[in-house]
């Protein structure tokens, strides 16, 4: 009769991880599209990316450290990357932190970018996305750029 607790709990641990696992799966995949789309020069999948009314901006530092944040808006980041040649977008991302609270997920992915094979910055991507209809969008991404203290 105590063996039943044991395993409820043991079943219920397991259930937790394996939701756990496919919550944080589900999420890199969300952004792994992104990438695959810009390789790809795929405006389709770029766009399912997206949430509506997403918001696009890039923290610029200029030469004398003054710091500016430029907007973009999605429909012209689809437009640029699909005028592109396959495979000559090529951002490699790393997930460094990830963190999900029910439909709301905050991603954090250091990067190196290459255009047409060669290294042009690097930095970091600061994603927050939402869930709507079971799937994970991007509601909000800003991003780092710079050439100093790269890993290339």
């Amino acid at each position: 009769m105590k063996v039943f607790p044991v395993i409820l709990t043991v079943t219920l641990l397991i259930n937790l991880t394996t939701y756990s696992q496919t919550a944080e799966d589900s999420v890199k995949a969300a952004v792994n599209n992104l990438f695959t789309a810009m390789k790809n020069s795929d405006s389709v999948l770029l766009k399912s990316c997206f949430n509506k009314n997403s918001v696009l901006q890039t923290i610029i530092q200029s030469k004398d450290n003054v710091v500016s944040v430029k907007n973009e808006s999605v429909k012209d980041f689809i437009r640029s990357v699909s005028s592109q040649f396959k495979g000559s977008l090529d951002e490699r991302i790393t997930f460094d932190v990830i963190k999900i609270d029910g439909p709301l997920a905050s991603v954090w992915t250091p990067y190196n970018f290459y255009y047409r094979d060669k290294f042009v910055h690097c930095g970091v991507n600061s994603f927050q996305l939402v869930k709507v209809n079971n799937q994970w969008k991007i509601q909000y991404l800003v991003d780092t750029r710079r050439k100093d203290g790269c890993e290339n």
